[in-house]
């Protein structure tokens, strides 16, 4: 095992925080396991590609959470909030199918053709640690989940919305009695949730390149990463999603085809071991 092994599977862990967060605090709130999450990631990726194609990546960082983030109230005003007393089932396939029409509509708009994004020149190169060179553009996705998720728990600790999602996500009710305004509250949650789906879409661009399957391709291993994690907690899902990334990559380095089933396994072990997950149920930091 090298060190550079171990930082490909923290960059690959990396995405996976970034993006089962979003997951996770839409789940810990609305309680709704948004199956179009993959898809919003996607839409990520593809609006990055627009983006840096016309104007550049760094316009693309930030494009795509705002576009997703737009996608987002749509999502909230159109559909979780109108869904919010009906079953888990009803919900989750509402959601699937939203992926799929999501899915077939980016299709429309880019084609099935694998569409290739290029770094910026400043992080194209490699940078040396330890004797050896490893891609800048792998350390900076590190250096951005790191610093992402940092400032968001920090955000939901300290801050006042911060303080009434966590209260929203203990007791709906309560919370609105208290004169929390739970509805702006959710469509916060909703919309943040939406753009680090598209954050972490436009930082794969470049890393795994555009293709219309890679939603489907990630989805289980993010609804895993919430589930081990702690279905609703945002720094479960945070450490889950790190840990996936790392044992998958150096599983696929020491033995390939055992590497794919690292996810059901965990998803087992934990669930038999801990059936509420690393950190339980509760929206927490």
């Amino acid at each position: 095992m090298s060190l550079a092994q171990v930082l490909n599977g923290i960059a690959l862990g990396a995405l996976l925080m970034i993006l089962s967060s979003g997951l996770a605090m839409i789940f810990g709130l609305r309680g709704v396991t948004n199956f179009s999450h993959g898809s919003l990631y996607m839409a990520g990726a593809y609006v990055a590609y627009s983006a840096a194609q016309h104007v550049n990546f760094w316009a693309a960082l930030i494009l795509a959470p705002v576009v997703l983030a737009v996608l987002g109230v749509v999502l909230e005003l159109a559909f979780f909030r109108r869904l919010q007393n009906r079953s888990h089932i009803e919900t989750g396939l509402v959601t699937f199918g939203l992926a799929m029409v999501l899915e077939r509509v980016i299709v429309l708009i880019w084609g099935e053709r694998t569409l290739s994004v290029q770094a910026p020149a400043l992080l194209s190169g490699t940078t040396s640690i330890a004797g050896f060179e490893y891609p800048s553009y792998r350390l900076f996705i590190i250096v951005v989940a790191l610093v992402l998720a940092v400032g968001l728990v920090l955000w939901i600790r300290s801050s006042r919305t911060g303080l009434h999602i966590r209260a929203a996500s203990q007791d709906v009710q309560t919370a609105g009695i208290l004169g929390i305004n739970v509805d702006r509250v959710s469509l916060i949650v909703v919309c943040l949730g939406c753009a680090l789906a598209g954050l972490s879409g436009a930082l794969a661009a470049p890393y795994f390149s555009v293709y219309p399957e890679m939603g489907v391709n990630i989805l289980i291993t993010v609804l895993i990463v919430v589930v081990v994690g702690g279905a609703g907690s945002i720094g479960g899902a945070m450490v889950a999603g790190m840990g996936l990334g790392i044992v998958q990559t150096l599983g696929s380095v020491w033995n390939p085809s055992l590497s794919v089933l690292v996810p059901d396994i965990a998803l087992a072990v934990v669930l038999l071991w801990r059936p509420a997950g690393l950190a339980g149920k509760r929206v927490r930091a």
